[in-house]
């Protein structure tokens, strides 16, 4: 056993946006006290006797293995990003694509507006609770104490190491980060229609185009296992979440210990100080993204002459208006100013597309007034029962976009959208909808404004007796589909059309992780005896299956042996007999040596499948298993398979190219395949195969992956965190879980005193400040 004593002088940041900038106070030494024990892969084990304690132990360990992107990060939430890289780069943001100057508008009205100190002033439950501030208050204070006794000079990183963009967080920075991410699926979407929205005028023409808002790219599988299910009798869970590899959007895995009050261990979100996904001693969860619409746009009716103004229930009522001024580096490094107003309604801020003399659009976010994302995670965290879990959640009313699929040892399952949606009633649907491609409301009338619910926390959202829920001996799951099928044998149906869809086409992937459970109940999938146990739950999520393979290859190689000569999209003759015997010795895998799955991945995105390559349509009364069969009446079936083989031939790839080989990350090859392909184990590289046969690196996919067995002597887990703890390529834990993902190996969760102490790689270090 090795000990190290660190002794820290605490930094005291004010919680005001004046302070963003400002020097940090030293406070009395010994405030805090935190035990860091790190096991092997440098998971780190923190243990303390309070809350702030807690966090001290968590902002230090992560600062020590992630500061650049925090720091990076930091500098986006003070709308300073033109000053120190420039106006026209994206931002850090790999989930809310936006330019620098948008962001840095954006983030900088926010921050002037005020709202975020506003709400945080309120009382719990809409406010932060006494152990949130306390945990938050504390992790700011480890991660600037490790900030001051590192030196900027010398931060291992290079990425950011001697850079003048460096600087302590704050408190706020801590709780805007959680706000920005609660609006992930709405607002934070469209931070360049916020700041770029301009009112039409003389000199400048409308912008008539409806707006369109993307979708962030973030998904999930998860399974919750009753005691039907596994063989033990008691709760499994699986968690497999979908999130960005680099930047921002990764995860931290991380067990928080106070004895005799919190005892967690999962993932949390870089630059929060608790865990999101995780188990405690008799329970365990994850999230997946939900289908319930976050944002409602709102058709605003402009008043006769000012595009500034808007009528509802036929009063004129003016927008308000905002300015705010960023500084930009020029290309010559030189720094200027750049001024922009932002507009607001009574709905939300105001969008550039869409706004004519006429008509504009507003967006209002269903979170734009949840600080309360926090206290549930929290809650969650102390729960050790699905009961208790269910309470959390009902009592904060926090969960921001995102389903909840949990399990306990007592082997009750539970799924729940228990996620903070707008109260839009199917009524208003009919009655209110404008046409659009995205959910618009006519805002000229206050009968189209959101609801309430006599349950609900605030206004405007449905409460807790309107969510869909499903509570389960067997099993529920899912792979952000909307709830109708969690289980199949007990569809969920009745509840509010804006949680989602019933009756309607399933994903691949859904489809694919409903009938991998189907298989191990029936114990028809070569794991073993029916029921799953830890090592066959481990087998199953990584046994990268590939389902749009298993429905259309075998006919295609039929019909490529019956037509062997093929035309391309550019109308040239390709003899495709080699890509026949290559699909044809395919083992329909994905895994890294998998020959087959890179000219099948071409042949899809050549063909624009496989949603399009199917004969037989989706059929309601059998969702799981339609659509199937290929269409070989379809063009893009023979023109597909030849413009893939043309590609790859252009590109000196061999049409029997190991996925391995061409899906890599850091030069390690990566198994799994993107999810509308009908992978589970969802892998999606950065863009299309590249000239020598491979793929520019994994960006996104299979993040944190969870295998969990609840029993009455405690949890036993196995756990994945796929591109490794660290974002620091000179760190020893940058890449050596990414190897293990490789290789499809996991590591044993140390959870116990006992067990951690007894891991061959123990270290601890003792902080105090």
């Amino acid at each position: 056993m090795r000990w190290k004593l660190v002794t820290c002088a605490v930094a005291s940041l004010t919680a005001l946006p004046v302070a963003l900038t400002a020097p940090a106070e030293a406070a009395p030494t010994g405030r805090y006290h935190a035990e860091i024990r790190r096991t092997a892969y440098g998971i780190p084990h923190i243990k303390a006797a309070d809350y702030g304690g807690l966090g001290f132990g968590h902002g230090y360990a992560f600062a020590q293995d992630n500061l650049c992107v925090m720091a990076s990060r930091l500098v986006t939430l003070a709308g300073e990003r033109s000053r120190y890289f420039g106006p026209d780069a994206q931002t850090d943001d790999p989930l809310a694509h936006a330019s620098n100057l948008a962001s840095d508008v954006y983030n900088q009205a926010e921050l002037r507006s005020g709202t975020v100190p506003r709400l945080l002033a309120q009382p719990a439950p809409l406010g932060p609770t006494k152990e949130v501030r306390e945990l938050v208050r504390g992790y700011v204070a480890g991660y600037n104490r490790y900030l001051h006794d590192t030196d900027v000079s010398r931060i291992p990183d290079p990425t950011c190491r001697d850079a003048a963009w460096v600087r302590p967080m704050t408190e706020l920075d801590v709780y805007r980060d959680m706000y920005h991410t609660t609006q992930l699926e709405g607002a934070e979407q469209a931070i360049e229609q916020i700041a770029t929205a301009t009112p039409p005028s003389a000199g400048r023409s409308a912008h008539a185009k409806v707006p369109v808002l993307p979708k962030a790219d973030a998904g999930s599988n998860a399974y919750g296992l009753g005691r039907d299910a596994t063989r033990g009798k008691g709760g499994m869970v699986l968690a497999n979440p979908h999130f960005p590899w680099n930047g921002l959007g990764r995860f931290y895995q991380v067990q928080l210990t106070i004895p005799g009050k919190l005892n967690v261990s999962g993932v949390a979100l870089y630059g929060t100080p608790l865990v999101q996904i995780g188990h405690t001693q008799h329970l365990a969860w994850s999230h997946t993204v939900s289908t319930a619409t976050r944002a409602t746009l709102y058709r605003l009716t402009l008043a006769p002459g000012d595009p500034t103004a808007y009528v509802v229930d036929g009063h004129r009522e003016a927008m308000t208006k905002r300015t705010v001024t960023v500084p930009v580096r020029g290309k010559d490094g030189s720094v200027s100013s750049v001024t922009r107003t932002l507009y607001d309604s009574r709905y939300g801020p105001v969008l550039a597309d869409g706004w004519t003399t006429t008509t504009a659009y507003a967006i209002r976010d269903v979170n734009a007034r949840n600080v309360r994302a926090m206290n549930a995670w929290l809650a969650m965290g102390r729960s050790d029962s699905v009961a208790q879990l269910r309470k959390a959640q009902d009592t904060y009313q926090g969960m921001p976009f995102i389903n909840t699929i949990a399990a306990d040892s007592t082997g009750h399952a539970y799924y729940a959208d228990a996620s903070v949606a707008p109260h839009v009633t199917d009524e208003q649907l009919k009655t209110c909808a404008v046409p659009g491609p995205d959910l618009a409301l006519d805002g000229s009338t206050s009968r189209c404004a959101w609801g309430s619910d006599p349950d609900a926390i605030e206004p405007g959202i449905f409460g807790p007796a309107h969510t869909p829920r499903l509570s389960r001996t067997d099993y529920v799951t899912n792979s952000n589909n909307s709830p109708w099928l969690a289980n199949p044998n007990a569809p969920l149906t009745g509840f509010p059309r804006i949680f989602g869809d019933t009756g309607t086409q399933r994903s691949l992937r859904a489809r694919l992780g409903l009938d991998m459970v189907k298989q191990r109940l029936a114990g028809t999938d070569g794991l073993g005896p029916r029921g799953f146990d830890l090592e066959s739950l481990e087998r199953t999520t990584l046994g990268d299956r590939d389902l749009s393979a298993e429905l259309l290859r075998d006919q295609l190689v039929a019909y490529c042996r019956a037509h062997p000569t093929l035309t391309a999209t550019n109308d040239s003759s390709v003899d495709v007999r080699a890509a026949c015997r290559v699909l044809a010795g395919w083992d329909l895998r994905t895994d890294t040596g998998s020959k087959g799955a890179v000219l099948w991945r071409e042949f899809l995105a050549a063909a624009q499948g496989p949603d399009g390559l199917f004969r037989t349509p989706f059929d309601p009364a059998h969702p799981l298993i339609t659509p199937r069969d290929l269409d070989t009446a379809n063009p893009a079936v023979g023109r597909g398979l030849a413009t893939a083989v043309q590609r790859m031939t252009a590109l000196r790839v061999s049409l029997d190219e190991p996925l391995g080989s061409a899906q890599r990350n850091n030069g390690i090859g990566i198994p799994g395949c993107p999810g509308d392909e009908g992978c589970f184990n969802a892998i999606y590289p950065g863009s299309e195969l590249q000239a020598g046969g491979t793929y520019p690196d994994v960006a996104f996919g299979s993040s944190f992956i969870m295998a969990v067995s609840l029993t009455p002597g405690g949890p036993r887990a196995s756990t994945i965190l796929t591109y490794s703890e660290s974002a620091d390529p000179t760190s020893p834990h940058h890449t050596d879980q990414t190897r293990l993902f490789s290789r499809k190996q996991w590591v044993p969760e140390r959870f116990t005193d006992t067990e951690i102490a007894a891991d061959p790689q123990y270290r601890t270090t003792r902080v105090t400040g």
